[in-house]
């Protein structure tokens, strides 16, 4: 029952939000500033994401807020389940884009709203077009646009870290901004644990110090991920004791 009321209210929210997809997308943006367009565009895509994540019955224990730098920034995220997208959309305070994988452009609806929130999608198979998006995201972040990364490049499906490639961190690197460590907690307990079926769980978002640019400029990107996975270790320890 849990599993069909989420996707009830998914597809519900997904479809009511087309009036203001299509009211976004006549929008001239050369009339807003980078956080004008970005409070507009994504008030509601946070409401969704908090909506779906709610319809689990599931609860989300927030730590960390006041550490988000005030720039824009690289927030990178470890990937446990398909629920991190809806925690991280719906309680993380700051605007951003995800990276996600190009299949996902598939989706109707969902694709146009990840266009207009400044999302990327990225085909790992082919590298003239994974050039293209970096250097997308590059521009955006220096825009004032925060994106989002998932090192990892898949979901573990568990409460343990999976090798954080470290190519994706050289976003923040030629972009010159802080990278943002974010650790979440217990998403995969809400369907990969249980055969892709929707029970609720108890989930942590913990976001922790930013690296900043005079930090991370000695270190090389393979020793900037390791940084970033320590601290997320550390973040997902505390939820254990």
């Amino acid at each position: 029952m849990r599993t069909l009321k989420t996707l009830i209210v998914s597809i519900y929210r997904v479809l009511r939000s087309v009036p203001i997809l299509n009211k976004i997308k006549k929008m001239d943006r050369k009339n807003y500033s980078r956080e004008e367009y970005n409070a507009i565009v994504h008030k509601l895509p946070k409401k969704i994401g908090r909506s779906i994540f709610k319809s689990t019955g599931s609860k989300i224990v927030v730590n960390g807020e006041e550490k988000i730098h005030d720039s824009q920034v690289l927030f990178v995220s470890n990937h446990q389940g398909n629920f991190d997208i809806f925690a991280l959309l719906g309680y993380l305070k700051k605007p951003f884009g995800f990276i996600s994988k190009i299949e996902v452009k598939k989706i109707p609806i969902a694709r146009t709203w990840m266009e207009k929130m400044d999302c990327l999608f990225l085909d790992r198979k082919d590298r003239r077009q994974s050039l293209k998006t970096f250097k997308q995201g590059i521009e955006l972040l220096k825009d004032g646009h925060s994106l989002l990364i998932f090192p990892e490049g898949t979901r573990a499906r568990r409460d343990e870290l999976l090798e954080f490639k470290s190519g994706s961190l050289s976003l923040a690197r030629k972009a010159n901004v802080p990278v943002q460590p974010v650790m979440i907690n217990g998403t995969y307990n809400i369907m990969e644990a249980n055969n892709n079926r929707i029970r609720k769980g108890k989930v942590y978002l913990t976001v922790c110090d930013p690296i900043l640019p005079e930090e991370y400029e000695h270190m090389s990107l393979d020793e900037l991920a390791d940084e970033t996975k320590k601290r997320i270790q550390e973040a997902m320890d505390q939820t254990k004791k």
